[in-house]
């Protein structure tokens, strides 16, 4: 049985691929770079191509010039157990970005991030007006008083 990954997402950045994956390398377990690869010329000349892991899954962050840019309509949704593993994620990728409702950031580097509670299906299932009222007016997501919404806190 291979244990080739069918899919890796690539990233193209705008000359700060190699800042934006140290940045997510220290923020997530298991990860790390694989390979790091200079670009001599065109559009991303003096960037880089970059494999790396994040928790396990492999990525690949290309500086390919300012043509791209990364839009909400693609984000990385990041699922978490407790409360302080939720505030490790927002405030580590959104320091230098922006906040956005309903757990969702902008990392420094524009791409788009969900922070969310792993229960959150769970809680909708609860009570899903209350919850998802109590969610609409968050930023940050925070588990209890999501958990209260549904009638379990």
């Amino acid at each position: 049985m291979s244990d080739l990954q069918k899919i890796t997402p690539y990233l193209w950045f705008d000359n700060s691929a190699e800042a934006a994956v140290a940045l997510y390398v220290s923020l997530f377990p298991n990860s790390r770079v694989i390979s790091v690869e200079q670009i001599p010329s065109g559009p991303g000349e003096d960037g880089a191509i970059i494999e790396f892991e994040l928790d396990g899954q492999r990525f690949t962050a290309f500086d390919g010039g300012p043509m791209f840019q990364f839009s909400a309509a693609v984000s990385f949704v990041v699922s978490c157990e407790t409360q302080e593993e939720i505030d490790h994620y927002w405030y580590g990728l959104s320091e230098g970005g922006e906040t956005q409702p309903c757990g969702w950031l902008k990392d420094p580097y524009g791409l788009s991030w969900q922070v969310v509670p792993a229960a959150l299906s769970e809680l909708m299932v609860a009570a899903p007006l209350p919850v998802m009222e109590a969610l609409l007016a968050m930023g940050k997501i925070e588990i209890e008083p999501l958990r209260r919404a549904a009638g379990l806190g």
